[in-house]
């Protein structure tokens, strides 16, 4: 069998929640594009329904290049999982069952050519991958300094004398990882890794097993986190670290066969968006994953009233989709909800993201920070205001200041802590909307970001480079 002729077969294996599963789904579409047949194995059952039907969209469009195999976790005692945050019980539970996992693999029908997991399931994973006869791979969603903090992360726990890390002693203000100009605050840190406890201890050892895979995929590009990345793979941030491959930006996935039903309320937001001007509808997001505290409900109210422009604002006020929501309303009251509905659209359901920020009219978006909302708003050329709500959306907003495409108030510290008041909120805002240029520096990283995606650009180069690699082992393995 020569090189052109073998079958590429590449298996996925993403984690919970949308902002792991829509970036494993893109990474997938784009292996297929260059002609992979693709094994998806997905944790059952999922924690939201907008997860099951991503999913069930997303096999339906590639019936002939994707292959389903559900995962079934076993339950766990919740009380056993030092937890009380849905997502996190849901890794802890998969992380429990994959000892399961071998025996998918192996029976697969057609053979493996690579294998490529989520970075929250890095250390159950390598007995598995010892035993695998084909190249593994760690794809972490965020982005390359994230990847830096989190793999220098074990450095420094490795470096305090106690026998168990503590994080207030091995952590001072600033972190300064090698090959980066700009040093990480310790405000910055993720708060569970500012004590000692299972998740900091998690990442501890993830962090340090990243060696024994092949590689690491992350959604980045070069002009966005070139620095960062060469760090990364010249050996500056530790050393042994597989090749970190920016395989970003991920475009969004083009669905087949989903009707006007199947797609919700973005038929009517579309439309809604057709009527606004050009760049003059502020776009509020903070994300699947995150339910927007009370407290902070109003004053975030008034500040999309006062800030003279439309808006589309996706609120949530629970975590998981499964569950009844109350009414905004009920939070708001009557009289600030008809203040509401006279200048903006509220939206409570799961909606196409990167649509929206590639509508005309969208011209700023207010996001908590998350890695996958960033790359998105750079994909469409939008200026993003970010408002860090928890995990690493700090150091992700640190990627916004650095990079010049939007804005982060650092002031207003974790979206879990103090409220940020209306007229704050309507400021930065205004500022956003209003900063020439800040679009200008978006426009430019929007064209740097599509020819990294498009045909010859390093997107491209990456995916047809491992896939020839891989096809060179096929045809080894039958010589």
């Amino acid at each position: 069998m020569s090189a052109s002729e073998a079958v590429v077969h590449v298996a996925f294996f993403p984690s919970a929640s949308m902002g792991h599963l829509n970036p494993f789904l893109r990474l997938a579409a784009l292996f297929i594009r260059y002609g992979c047949k693709v094994t998806i194995v997905i944790p059952k059952p999922t924690l939201t329904l907008a997860e099951s039907n991503l999913i069930s969209h997303f096999c339906s469009s590639f019936p002939n290049q994707v292959t389903q195999i559900d995962f079934n976790i076993i339950p766990v005692d919740p009380t056993t999982a030092n937890t009380s945050d849905p997502f996190f019980l849901q890794f802890e539970v998969i992380r429990r069952s994959l000892h399961l996992l071998s025996p998918i693999l192996s029976s697969l029908s057609t053979t493996l050519s690579a294998c490529i997991f989520d970075f929250f399931f890095t250390s159950p994973l390598v007995p598995i991958v010892e035993k695998l006869s084909c190249p593994s791979y760690i794809f972490f969603t965020p982005g390359a300094r994230i990847l830096s903090f989190v793999a220098y992360f074990s450095f420094l726990a490795a470096s305090d004398t106690a026998a168990q890390p503590r994080p207030s002693t091995f952590i001072g203000d600033v972190i300064q990882i090698p090959g980066l100009t700009s040093p990480i605050p310790r405000s910055s840190v993720p708060p569970p890794l500012l004590g000692s406890n299972s998740f900091q201890r998690m990442v501890v050892e993830d962090s340090h097993n990243l060696t024994k895979f092949n590689g690491i995929l992350i959604n980045s590009f070069e002009e966005l986190e070139g620095e960062a990345l060469t760090a990364l793979n010249e050996g500056k941030v530790v050393k042994g670290l597989p090749p970190v491959y920016g395989i970003g930006p991920l475009r969004k996935c083009e669905f087949k066969n989903v009707d006007q039903g199947q797609r919700g309320c973005m038929s009517w937001i579309l439309k809604w968006l057709d009527e606004q001007a050009e760049g003059s509808v502020v776009y509020v997001s903070f994300g699947s994953n995150i339910d927007t505290r009370r407290e902070q409900i109003k004053d975030l109210a008034l500040g999309l009233i006062e800030c003279g422009h439309s808006f589309l604002w996706v609120v949530k006020l629970k975590r998981v989709d499964r569950e009844e929501d109350e009414g905004l309303e009920d939070v708001l009251g009557s009289e600030l909800m008809s203040k509401v509905r006279e200048k903006g659209v509220v939206v409570k359901e799961f909606v196409n993201q990167m649509e929206i920020l590639g509508h005309p009219a969208v011209g700023g978006f207010v996001s908590h920070g998350g890695w996958n909302s960033i790359i998105e708003a750079v994909l469409e050329g939008v200026p993003v205001l970010t408002w860090p709500q928890g995990g690493d959306q700090k150091i992700s907003s640190e990627c916004i200041r650095i990079s010049g495409v939007g804005i982060w108030p650092e002031d207003w510290g974790w979206g879990s802590q103090d409220v940020v008041r209306g007229k704050e909120i309507s400021n930065r805002i205004k500022e956003m909307m209003n900063n020439e240029s800040l679009r200008v520096k978006v426009n430019e990283m929007k064209k740097a970001a599509r020819n990294a995606a498009d045909v010859g650009g390093s997107c491209e180069v990456i995916v047809k480079r491992l896939i020839e690699d891989w096809k060179k082992n096929i045809q080894a393995n039958h010589a």
